[in-house]
């Protein structure tokens, strides 16, 4: 709030409004000597701005603040403690201006800095409950706009799943090469037929729910993997090693298998070049790793999946989705979700 573009034309209105109230109870006469009205709203529009001002310098650095005080202490708590000594250095200006102005030099008394600190503390306390009031209205209304966005993200990342999943290349890729092994190997046949309900299965039970325990979601990708694994034979090698529980854990569905379709999308998979994925999890993470072969014409989805993914993580997990990119690898690195059942 003290930083509005408005603040001042809120100071002059403050001041008018405590200069009618003063008059209206004859604070004035409380001085021992004729303070002229005009003088009066000078000294109160001063002694405002003074504690707007600083409060305002002390609203801008409030994050180094809390960085000396501690993230656990709020920063309404911090900007009010500290607006206290604001209020008390604006009654010494205001105080200090009285005197030298009227030129009553000997007339200093613990009386007259009363009035004007119990003045300044008013005027601080005010501000600070409306300063108050207009941070969790804007808390609110950003929840708010975060919430419209999540729902919006959540749908386009659901479209995306979606195309991503049940993508028409992908089922045909399936079927072609179901139709070799029909003649060939009827057990092979016949599992991968079993591997392949076992996806789309999944796919369509996880569409409506926002995280899926690990352990649903490895066992989905060890049956999307052994349809890839038909599709390209030695061209690829997919690798586990979790360590984590992964009962206790949560992910968002089809993680893993947006991050293996997204690295088979832009990178080389041959004979010559093989594909290699690496899926590990460690400190309350999953990573899915593999080696850096891009394809000479780029897709032109351009990283969508790993957008909305890093979107969705957002309201997930406090912890950001991590994407590192080297020389020779291509690295994601997604947070696990712990879901408290108490």
């Amino acid at each position: 709030m003290f930083r509005s573009k408005y603040r001042y034309v809120f100071v002059i209105l403050l001041a008018a409004y405590s200069l009618v109230n003063i008059l209206w109870v004859v604070g004035d006469k409380l001085f021992e000597f004729s303070v002229p009205t005009s003088f009066l709203f000078l000294l109160l529009l001063q002694v405002i701005i003074v504690t707007w001002e600083l409060n305002r310098l002390v609203e801008n650095n409030l994050h180094k603040l809390r960085g000396l005080a501690g993230e656990k202490i709020h920063p309404l708590v911090i900007l009010f403690l500290l607006s206290q000594l604001n209020a008390v250095i604006a009654a010494l200006t205001g105080l200090g201006t009285a005197y030298i102005a009227l030129g009553h030099d000997s007339a200093w008394s613990i009386e007259h800095y009363k009035l004007m600190v119990a003045f300044a503390f008013r005027v601080n306390l005010f501000l600070n409950c409306i300063n108050a009031i207009y941070f969790f209205l804007q808390k609110s209304r950003d929840a708010e706009v975060r919430a419209e966005q999540f729902k919006k993200d959540s749908i386009e990342a659901r479209f995306e799943a979606l195309r991503n999943q049940i993508n028409p290349h992908f089922l045909f890729n399936c079927l072609n090469a179901l139709s070799n092994l029909v003649y060939k190997d009827a057990d092979t046949s016949a599992r991968f037929i079993a591997q392949l309900s076992n996806v789309y299965r999944y796919l369509l039970y996880s569409q409506e729910r926002k995280i899926v325990s690990l352990q649903e979601e490895l066992e989905f990708i060890d049956s999307y993997v052994y349809l890839l694994k038909i599709r390209f034979g030695e061209n690829i090698s997919i690798s586990k090693h979790i360590t984590t529980d992964a009962d206790k854990f949560h992910i968002a569905p089809a993680t893993l298998q947006m991050l293996i379709e997204n690295a088979i999308k832009h990178n080389i998979v041959s004979g010559k070049s093989p594909l290699r994925i690496n899926i590990t999890s460690m400190n309350g993470s999953i990573t899915v790793a593999n080696n850096l072969q891009e394809k000479k014409v780029k897709e032109a989805s351009a990283y969508v999946g790993l957008k909305n993914i890093k979107k969705r993580y957002e309201f997930l997990s406090t912890k950001p989705v991590e994407i590192t990119k080297t020389k020779n690898e291509f690295i994601v690195k997604v947070p696990l979700v712990q879901v408290d059942h108490t």
